[in-house]
């Protein structure tokens, strides 16, 4: 089921695939899988065979997840090239993952110290998410953006550090209103000297 799930996640999000056969060329798909395995083997405390097979994975793949990682169900690691999930990083049901994606941490903490990602986020190429934040289901992450801070529901973040614009444009516009209302002022200040 868990296969079948991932194959429909990518005919879904790629038009590039043709058939379902093709599916089980794509790394990502056989990153999840071993992921499954090594996450059983980790949870029964078995973590030197588990760490062996994500190892062999990561290898294989070019994607390193981390046996500890919880993954939900559907998630299309795209390309793959370069993807890191931590240990303590929870992601959600049907995300999008480009490659070059980090989910870590942000030092030697010890507990809860990667992200969580909510349902159906797509986190693009080279982004980098770091610490114990949430990203919000239904968010997008920008290629390339920095995120260091929770993530709201259906948001967008951009940049870096990542931003969200659409608060940015509001800030802005509310920056323009307040020099247009110093340059009043300022003129009537003028005026009232003028008057003296």
């Amino acid at each position: 089921m868990t296969a079948k799930r991932i194959i429909h996640a990518i005919r879904q999000n790629d038009p590039a695939i043709r058939t379902n056969r093709e599916a089980w060329l794509y790394p990502g798909l056989w990153a999840v899988l071993y992921h499954r395995l090594s996450g059983r083997l980790y949870r029964r405390r078995w973590f030197f065979l588990a760490r062996l097979i994500s190892q062999w994975a990561r290898r294989r793949t070019g994607i390193e997840i981390h046996p500890g990682a919880t993954i939900g169900q559907g998630l299309f690691i795209d390309h793959g090239a370069g993807v890191v999930i931590g240990e303590t990083c929870v992601i959600g049901d049907d995300v999008l993952i480009y490659h070059g994606v980090t989910l870590g941490g942000t030092g030697k903490e010890i507990g809860k110290r990667h992200p969580t990602i909510g349902n159906g986020v797509i986190i693009g190429a080279g982004s980098i998410i770091l610490g114990d934040i949430l990203v919000g289901a239904g968010a997008k992450i920008g290629a390339g953006a920095m995120v260091i801070k929770d993530v709201p529901e259906n948001g967008t973040i951009v940049g870096e550090p990542g931003r969200n614009p659409h608060t940015e444009a509001s800030l802005r516009s509310e920056v323009e209103a307040l020099k247009e209302r110093i340059d009043a002022l300022e003129a009537a200040v003028r005026i009232l000297q003028q008057a003296r």
